[in-house]
């Protein structure tokens, strides 16, 4: 038994799925860090900034 779909099918399928992907990856782009991932990079770049002072 086959399931009917043909090759303009999973094209078709597929584009409508790489739109919906590139909507939502660009909605998440515009959107701003939150404050708490800010401070956490902040800490974390203190961090390493300590490990690299000569001792």
């Amino acid at each position: 038994m086959t399931s009917g779909k043909t090759k303009e099918d999973a094209a078709r399928i597929d584009a409508i799925i790489d739109r919906n992907l590139k909507l939502v990856y660009s909605d998440l782009v515009e959107n701003d860090l939150p404050d708490r991932f800010k401070d956490l990079l902040a800490v974390l770049k203190a961090q390493d900034a300590e490990g690299k002072e000569p001792q």
